[in-house]
């Protein structure tokens, strides 16, 4: 049976705004979630065990969100086999740059997938795609959502041109 479980985690509540965009997705996706606050920092013992035993407590994925020094993501993959990604979160003293290097720059042995600052629905799309690997439901899914993106990419265009068609913009 594939895991079909993401667990999401915040650094702090603050991260919601960002991390709303990942629940969304996964709902989109119809992947069932947990979301909780566990700090790297504050409440470490809380973290560790809770990634210790998310493989048992049938999670597939564990997403982390954090800002400022954003070590969530590393406690948590040093604490499991599961894939971890993190969500650097922006803060208003380095516009999410050391929330970034802190969570891409893991050492050998303890990797964390990164997204881009805030890139909270990418993180959710990458957790349902390593679930895929083992779910062809979900994988469908993915292929008729890049379909999707791919038409109304053709769609912009074809407005395009006929806008500039009426203007009579030269082409080169």
């Amino acid at each position: 049976m594939a895991l079909k479980k993401v667990a999401v985690i915040m650094g702090s509540d603050s991260d919601l705004p960002v991390v709303k965009k990942a629940l969304e997705e996964l709902k989109k996706y119809k992947v069932e979630y947990e979301c909780h606050v566990m700090s790297a920092h504050r409440t470490p013992a809380l973290a560790c065990d809770f990634a210790k035993s998310a493989k048992e407590s049938g999670f597939g994925v564990i997403i982390c969100a954090a800002g400022m020094a954003a070590h969530l993501a590393g406690i948590v993959a040093a604490n499991t086999t599961l894939p971890v990604i993190g969500i650097p979160c922006s803060s208003k003293n380095f516009d999410g740059m050391d929330a970034l290097l802190a969570t891409v720059q893991m050492p050998s042995g303890i990797p964390v997938a990164t997204v881009a600052v805030d890139g909270a629905k990418n993180a959710a799309i990458l957790a349902v795609q390593i679930l895929a690997l083992g779910d062809e439901e979900l994988s469908n899914m993915l292929e008729e959502s890049k379909r999707e993106m791919a038409q109304t990419v053709s769609e912009k265009d074809a407005k395009l041109q006929k806008e500039l068609d009426s203007i009579g913009a030269l082409s080169f």
